[in-house]
């Protein structure tokens, strides 16, 4: 039986091998931009090599997410444009062997590979980013250098630290500035804060502060103000308000089951939200039927001029105008149906990529493996930049459905590769 296949496992071997040294050159890619980032953030301050490890570790997943689907139009690119600079693909098809067959291999590797990116997506990729969170808090309380340096400034969300000596997990004379509070300023100064851990409050960093001055406006009035002091004051700052952005699990950072339920409510609430809107416009459009015909009514009996009744009635229309024309949408819920086409169209970008490649690659004669190397790096390009134009568009003009702005790169790679295999088949 499997004689009967020796021509797929042939071009099968060639074509993992190149997918994997695509991938490989994919990978190095992404890992050495995910070290940058970390030698910027946190080998700059002499964290252990252990942790630094282990950050990049649950790094991996969101590298290989990118990588297999890039990996696998490289690699095919350059497998199929070996076989035909080396004119084996002349043979085969001089052998009688028709490109469908040599193309069946290939569609059932571009199947295996997105189900292998849709795992890597949906399940590795939430896991290791609620690691890598998790760990990135970790290091954080052990070592305050990580966002509190020593004689620094730091502004984030809504504060402004100003900090001393940092040493320890303790900071001296710890200056906290809030600007969130109705455009008033509270300022609490420490001459000690030490970072505490505190289980029972997740994505929240404790400072426990000693010898401690609060001055806090009352009013609008500057000139206004309390002030208190404490020997020992509790403070918490949110884990999302700091340098590093970490938040509550996002769209990015869940199950694919997860996120389509998050979806399903807020359509709910988005629903009922334009129904209440709808009503509030039936009641605009009633009042001005009524007031319409008050004003008739007055303008008969001669109690109101016909300027003021225009005035009125203008003040009436406009009201309802407004509310009819009140346009009801959702950034959170766009953002989150973009995320959840993301996770199957970014896999399924592997099939699609290699539907495209085998056509192209084929084509290719001489240098065949470089111009195949320059042609995947090309359509990488091309891909990236349509999938981020998309999420522009579906962000940007909310009416228009995320799944036509995330599906429409794989879609035209689709049909490119198709009519292209069917030129080659004419042919």
């Amino acid at each position: 039986m499997w004689g009967n296949h020796r021509i797929e496992r042939y071009v099968a071997r060639e074509l993992l091998f190149s997918i994997f040294v695509a991938f490989l050159f994919f990978f190095f890619i992404f890992f050495v931009n995910q070290l940058l980032l970390l030698a910027e953030d946190i080998l700059e301050k002499q964290v252990p090599v252990g942790d630094v490890l282990m950050l990049l570790v649950y790094s991996l997943p969101s590298i290989v997410a990118l990588a297999v689907p890039f990996g696998s139009l490289l690699g095919c690119l350059m497998a199929m444009g070996r076989f035909a600079n080396d004119n084996e693909i002349v043979a085969f098809r001089a052998s009688g062997v028709s490109l469908g067959r040599i193309f069946r291999p290939v569609l059932i590797i571009g199947i295996l590979l997105t189900a292998v990116s849709f795992i890597v997506n949906d399940y590795f990729l939430p896991v290791g980013n609620l690691n890598l969170v998790r760990r990135y808090r970790e290091l954080v309380l052990s070592n305050p250098d990580l966002e509190f340096e020593p004689y620094a400034v730091r502004e984030f969300q809504d504060l402004l630290l100003v900090s001393g000596d940092v040493s320890g997990g303790t900071i001296e004379n710890l200056l906290i500035i809030e600007t969130g509070r109705r455009g008033r300023e509270r300022v609490i100064s420490a001459g000690e804060a030490t970072l505490q851990e505190d289980s029972t409050q997740s994505g929240v960093i404790s400072l426990q502060l000693s010898e401690v001055f609060v001055h806090d406006p009352v009013g609008g009035n500057a000139e206004d103000f309390e002030y208190s002091r404490a020997s020992i004051m509790n403070y918490n700052i949110l884990l999302r308000d700091i340098a590093f952005s970490i938040q509550s699990p996002t769209a990015r950072e869940m199950s694919s089951v997860d996120v389509l339920a998050m979806v399903r409510t807020q359509e709910e609430d988005l629903a009922r939200r334009r129904t209440e809107q709808r009503a509030v416009t039936d009641r605009a459009r009633s009042d001005l039927l009524i007031r319409h015909q008050s004003i008739e009514q007055r303008l008969t009996e001669d109690t109101i001029t016909p300027d003021r009744a225009r005035t009125e009635l203008a003040t009436v229309w406009n009201r309802y105008q407004s509310e009819r024309d009140r346009q009801i949408h959702s950034r959170t819920l766009q953002v989150n149906r973009i995320e959840f086409h993301k996770k199957f169209s970014i896999p399924v970008a592997c099939l699609a990529f290699m539907i495209f490649a085998f056509p192209v690659g084929i084509r290719t004669r001489r240098s065949a493996r470089a111009v195949g190397f320059g042609i995947g790096l090309f359509v990488s390009f091309l891909y990236w930049g349509a999938i981020f134009a998309g999420q522009t568009i579906g962000l940007q003009q909310p009416q228009i459905p995320a799944s036509l702005t995330m599906w429409t790169p794989n879609i035209l790679l689709l049909l490119s590769g198709a009519l292209l295999f069917l030129k080659g088949r004419r042919a």
